[in-house]
């Protein structure tokens, strides 16, 4: 069967009114390792380029990508590393960081994937947090130290401008921690330099990894991926080899990704919109993906999307709203360009009106999804209408279900809002080692279908579309009123003067909580507006309530001209918030 044979995924009737939509299923879902789809393409594409990376030169195709990775698993293999061993990988988007992540998938390794812009704190919690193998029945520990520790870690000794001396150093001095570090790229030191893996893996025999491929299954774990939301501490998400299979390659069905088509993917290959609407979907039709930069950068960007020729742009909001305020760089083409998702944030409309006037963006595709779904739950269509795409996030997936439910649990008719749930295939096994988490979001309904409990707010329309309407953490309360920071973050950055805004909730003595927004001042304007227009440009269309009662300036007046981002690109609202108290607090005037 074809890997591109799913498009045209319609949805079952509902016979109520009530929300809750299940994905076509007629196509069957694909039974292959990770390991195995890349095998698989390879025999269809053999000399085709598949990974180009800039910023280090290298232009792979899908047999070099097979081979590289072939012999690193069989190097790991060679060390002993079995099915549901932990290997753990911190650096940028880079070749070597796809090697080894087929590598873990032909070896049935778990690949936990740490956030490059850890701390060396938070690194060495990660790879001892995740080292037990109680939650992985397919291998049974051989000592104490595998019960206990990732047994490798893949790393840098910089990744982008982050400087990862100092976790090489404490992993150093704290020998036992993992039993072994290899180093991608840079001076080795006093570590296993990368390529002597890739030379014992060319003289071992291709038997030790048949052998290594019969004690694991699709339906095993094969990634530990860290959640990346803005608030509290991470959990590392349990997925397997099917569901990142059968996502990746429902993703590229919606974009009507064919193998013509190259991707410029900046998102982290540490997140899964890099990794599984990226390189997955990429892989799994055939096609290329540009990383253009070790870390994000807005200007790499725009060379590879014009020198490159890219039909495809991933981002994150934050990545987009950078692109779009640089200049164009001299002799620019974007004509190419014709699709890609935005995604892993609330999205305004004015950015996705540029992506397709200022890009052509003309098939981009609107979507959401979360970490413990792997990832993706909903998707535009390519050819959906822009109007559509602008709203909404399209229709649910192929073999997912969803449902919005109130408080109580009940579910709620169409057109109200609730808390959004996802059922089906592609949910993770559970957060690594936290049951009580999991207990928390993952739970049984009356005929014992499991549902994961997203935490967002949506809403579903009579065309079986999703709008969504916020982060229930997100939501501001004043006065008892729910008041939603998307729909004020897009109506002030409607105003000429406005580039970006995000809006957060301060805490106040008779509301409970009123709204804070902080506003970057447009470059096209020479004047920064009063602040009281800017309030009365909000109360025209949404109310007095939703004026903002505090307003401040990026890099004016003592705030921070840049705002903090995840590793993935998300805004830090929860740190953002507690900067507008701390302001507010000093007695600083309302702006």
């Amino acid at each position: 069967m074809s890997l591109e044979s799913t498009v045209g995924t319609t949805l079952l009737p509902t016979p109520t009114a009530l929300s809750i939509l299940h994905g076509k299923s007629e196509v069957p879902l694909l039974d292959f390792t990770l390991g195995e789809l890349l095998d698989f393409q390879c025999k269809r594409y053999r000399s085709k380029e598949c990974l180009v990376v800039p910023w280090t030169g290298s232009r792979w195709t899908y047999d070099r990508l097979r081979e590289e990775s072939n012999r690193l698993a069989k190097a790991l293999a060679a060390r002993g590393l079995r099915p549901g061993d932990r290997i753990g990988i911190m650096a940028g988007n880079c070749e070597q960081y796809v090697s080894v992540f087929f590598a873990c998938m032909k070896t049935g390794c778990i690949l936990v994937i740490l956030n490059n812009t850890y701390t060396a704190s938070e690194a060495l919690y990660a790879l001892k947090f995740t080292g037990t193998s109680t939650m992985t029945p397919c291998h049974q520990s051989r000592s104490l130290f595998d019960v206990t520790e990732c047994r490798i870690l893949f790393t840098t000794p910089r990744i982008g401008h982050h400087d990862n001396r100092q976790l090489l150093r404490q992993l150093r001095e704290k020998p036992g921690t993992v039993e072994e570090i290899i180093i991608l790229r840079g001076p080795p030191s006093h570590f296993t330099p990368y390529a002597t893996l890739l030379e014992i893996g060319a003289i071992e025999s291709d038997e030790i990894l048949e052998a290594a491929s019969k004690a694991f299954s699709s339906h095993d774990v094969c990634n530990l991926q860290f959640t990346s939301g803005t608030t509290g501490n991470p959990k590392a998400a349990m997925l397997t080899h099917h569901s990142l299979v059968n996502n990746s390659r429902f993703i590229g069905d919606r974009m009507a990704l064919t193998d013509q088509d190259v991707l410029c993917c900046p998102p982290p290959l540490f997140h899964c919109f890099g990794l599984v609407l990226g390189l997955l979907a990429t892989i799994s039709h055939g096609g290329k993906v540009i990383y253009p930069a070790e870390t994000f950068d807005a200007v790499a960007c725009l060379r590879a999307i014009s020198e490159e020729r890219c039909t495809a742009l991933h981002g994150v909001p934050a990545m987009f709203d950078s692109i779009f305020c640089l200049p164009r760089p001299e002799g620019f083409d974007c004509s190419a360009l014709r699709t890609g998702i935005i995604a892993g944030a609330p999205v305004p409309r004015h950015l996705m009106e540029l992506m397709v006037h200022e890009l052509g963006m003309t098939e981009f595709t609107s979507s959401y999804g979360l970490t413990e779904a792997s990832p993706t739950c909903f998707n535009a269509f390519h050819n959906d209408p822009t109007d559509l795409k602008l709203t909404t996030v399209g229709q649910v997936m192929p073999h997912a279900h969803a449902k919005i439910v109130d408080r109580q649990g009940r579910i709620v008719p169409v057109g109200e809002r609730g808390e959004l749930c996802i059922a089906g295939y592609q949910l993770q096994r559970g957060y690594w080692r936290n049951a009580k988490k999991t207990n928390e979001v993952m739970i049984r309904d009356k005929d014992g279908v499991l549902w994961l409990h997203t935490g967002d707010e949506a809403v579903f329309h009579r065309d079986k579309t999703c709008t969504i309407t916020g982060r229930f953490k997100d939501i501001i309360i004043r006065g008892g009123e729910n008041i939603y920071p998307l729909e004020i973050e897009s109506r002030l950055v409607e105003h000429e003067a406005i580039d970006r805004a995000i809006v957060v909730g301060v805490k106040h003595d008779r509301y409970g909580e009123v709204v804070a927004a902080f506003l970057q001042h447009s470059s096209s304007t020479a004047h920064r507006p009063s602040d009281e227009n800017i309030r009365e440009w909000v109360r025209l269309k949404l109310g007095r309530h939703k004026a903002p009662a505090h307003i401040f300036w990026l890099g004016e007046d003592g705030v921070p001209a840049t705002v903090p981002l995840t590793g993935s690109g998300k805004v830090r609202k929860f740190e953002l918030a507690q900067l507008a108290g701390q302001l507010v607090t000093k007695g600083r005037p309302k702006l």
